[in-house]
């Protein structure tokens, strides 16, 4: 299945040279566009309206995006708690709101998020991974299995489901695989991990989370923050056409996630949890 809603594409007339040949010609670049999220809490007996985060995203699919941003901080983890998501203003609009439910601890997650994150570099290091463990879904049904032939054959046909990327050429995209390497959604970004947002925000709003028994496919390289993303969804495995980070490679270690990388071409690296993985 593939996400479809907006237009991810933009045209740009341009001057093309080749072979000192010039020529004028509509070129087509992926969309670029900030988007604010914006969120609606309870803070003891009042209703609390306040800036949460602030993305450069590709316009599309802006709820699951903000849903999936809200399920990889920890600040939801079912769908009952965002009682609705909607554009502010007149559509198209870079403003979305998210209505949470009585009981969803906003301020607390604040306070515990400003102990580890700096201007300078974000989520990192050893105080922020303190703080996944925490916050991490226990997951208790780890049957995930995967063949290795089932894997090798998954960048090809993410390739096909890529049509943004085969037009423009600068969108990552993230997907959903079952064990038998079957594609249930693909969404695509100017941002690999607002790709990511905006498919953990399908899964939220579908009632797909925990993922115990799905594999995290991402055309980009893998980072912490996409371990984190993964972890926080429940996820036992995560798959990158890219190499891995340092940070990324010893949080999939400590959290026991699968993470492959350099997945293409016929081959990849397993660099953690390899008994998620049959020959």
């Amino acid at each position: 299945m593939e996400a479809k809603e907006g237009s991810p594409v933009r045209h740009f007339r341009i001057r093309r040279v080749l072979n000192a040949h010039t020529e004028s010609v509509v070129d087509s670049v992926a969309a670029e566009e900030p988007l604010e999220i914006r969120v609606r809490y309870w803070s003891k007996d009042a209703q609390v309206s306040d800036s949460l985060a602030l993305t450069m995203r590709t316009p599309g699919h802006d709820r699951e995006l903000a849903a999936g941003f809200l399920l990889s901080e920890g600040i939801v983890c079912r769908a009952e708690q965002i009682l609705a998501l909607h554009s502010l203003g007149m559509e198209p609009s870079n403003e979305i709101v998210a209505e949470l439910a009585k009981g969803v601890e906003l301020e607390a997650w604040r306070l515990a998020r400003s102990t580890f994150v700096n201007s300078a570099c974000g989520i990192c290091g050893k105080r922020s991974r303190d703080a996944l463990a925490q916050e991490l879904p226990e997951n208790r049904n780890d049957v995930f299995r995967i063949g290795a032939s089932v894997l090798e054959a998954l960048p090809g046909r993410l390739r096909e489901r890529q049509h943004a990327f085969a037009e423009t050429g600068g969108l990552h995209a993230a997907a959903l695989i079952d064990s038998h390497g079957g594609f249930e959604m693909v969404f695509e970004d100017i941002g690999r991990h607002n790709a990511l947002d905006k498919l953990l925000g399908w899964c939220v709003l579908n009632n797909r989370i925990p993922l115990s028994e799905r594999l995290l496919l991402l055309s980009s390289r893998s980072s912490f923050e996409l371990i984190q993303k993964a972890a926080m969804a429940g996820a036992p495995a995560l798959a990158t056409v890219g190499g891995p980070s340092s940070l990324a490679i010893e949080a999939a270690r400590e959290h026991g996630l699968t993470l492959v990388g350099f997945l293409r071409g016929g081959r990849f690296n397993i660099y953690s949890g390899e008994w998620r993985i049959n020959s």
